[in-house]
């Protein structure tokens, strides 16, 4: 049946069709505003998926896959719309790795890519309410929604005994997102939330919503916003002013940045992000490292795999087209087939063009469930001298 409907949605879809040998594949990623420390590694693994596709030869007819940046901001959704657009009507791209925030990656979904019948496969927009939107089955994500996340975080609470807890968040759809997921969930638990409380980006001064927070009270404060923009900068006018010593942060926190600049006052911080274990995650590291990447940097396996993922479908379709991305994706993500680490595309190419079937594992551990979301895991992490030390997988 699922197969059935796939090849519905197939021959519905006629946009992307490309008959050159050049295969462009955009690549839509904040590499400027609140998250631009990440970025360049996300961009980077995503490259690395289409350059070893690239590098096996097999790929349909010896097509050559051609990544096409553009530059989502994160933050602004006129910007990362015409981005978007740039990249389906100049630069003829089948399909879009990205974008990376919820709010611009929703934007760019109802504005571009359904409009044009072009598949996104983003590596990090987790708000909940991507899940139901209207997308006509273009829309994939290779990390879990913050539904989940908002119930890890309660849960880790609840494991370590805090009741109360004042909230701030990051004010769009991802920092709302989480913070209702994550309240719901802790409330539910027994807890009490003593201020929920939105903050804005781009300000020079946050001590005003940490009066407000530090006022309200609470075992520690938890923190849903950015590494590089107003969620460090709570943390830091929180450490300046004394009003809190430990935060719960989610997983736009989580950067090396953040410890590089005020690690030495978060000791004993903690919080969640997105992570796999096992052996995908394993060769993927060692891959990485071996192409100049840091594999620990947020969502860069899931950017390999939701790159790798578009490479995968198009090959399954036959053909370079959004049509054939957005009718294979879910078959080669998920069994039956045969397992698919990272490194292993060329294998997965001749097994696909032999007319055999895959079930593509990647860094991550890969399994899209529902609207073709991934249902992943966490990795809850605690601040030890200045470093991200594991201390669970959830």
């Amino acid at each position: 049946m699922k197969k059935l409907l796939l090849a519905t949605a197939a021959t519905a879809l006629t946009a992307g069709a490309v008959s050159a040998d050049e295969v462009k594949v955009g690549i839509i990623l904040g590499f400027t505003g609140p998250i631009e420390s990440i970025t360049p590694m996300m961009g980077g693994a995503a490259e690395l998926a289409l350059k070893e596709v690239n590098d096996s030869g097999k790929f349909l007819n010896g097509d050559t896959l051609v990544p096409v940046r553009a530059d989502s901001t994160c933050v602004d959704a006129a910007a990362a719309t015409a981005a978007a657009e740039r990249l389906i009507t100049s630069d003829g791209v089948v399909a879009i790795m990205g974008a990376d925030c919820s709010g611009v990656t929703g934007a760019i979904l109802s504005n571009v890519a359904v409009p044009n019948g072009v598949p996104m496969v983003s590596p990090s927009a987790t708000s909940p309410a991507l899940s139901s939107a209207e997308d006509n089955g273009l829309f994939f994500r290779t990390a879990p929604s913050d539904a989940r996340q908002g119930e890890v975080l309660a849960e880790i609470l609840k494991d370590k005994g805090v009741g109360e807890i004042a909230v701030t968040y990051t004010n769009n759809d991802y920092g709302k997102g989480l913070a209702d997921a994550f309240v719901a969930a802790f409330e539910g638990n027994g807890g009490k939330v003593t201020l929920t409380a939105p903050h804005e980006d781009g300000k020079a001064d946050y001590s005003a919503e940490i009066g407000a927070l530090a006022s309200a009270g609470g075992d520690l404060l938890a923190v849903f916003g950015y590494t590089d923009q107003g969620g460090k900068g709570i943390i830091q006018a929180s450490i300046d002013t004394g009003a809190f010593d430990t935060y719960l942060m989610g997983d736009g926190m989580y950067g090396d940045s953040l410890l590089a600049d005020l690690g030495a006052d978060m000791e004993g911080t903690f919080g969640t992000v997105p992570w796999a274990q096992g052996e995908g995650t394993e060769i993927f590291t060692k891959l990485a490292a071996d192409n100049d990447l840091n594999a620990e940097s947020s969502y860069t396996r899931e950017s390999y795999d939701a790159a790798a993922l578009i490479a995968l479908a198009m090959a399954a379709g036959g053909e370079a087209s959004s049509a054939a991305v957005a009718a294979n994706l879910l078959n080669v993500a998920n069994a039956p087939g045969e397992p698919i680490m990272p490194g292993e595309l060329g294998k997965a190419l001749e097994i696909l063009a032999g007319g055999g079937e895959i079930d593509y594992v990647g860094a991550t551990g890969v399994e899209l469930i529902g609207p073709g979301e991934a249902a992943g895991s966490y990795r809850h992490y605690e601040v030890k001298a200045s470093k991200f030390e594991t201390v669970e997988y959830k």
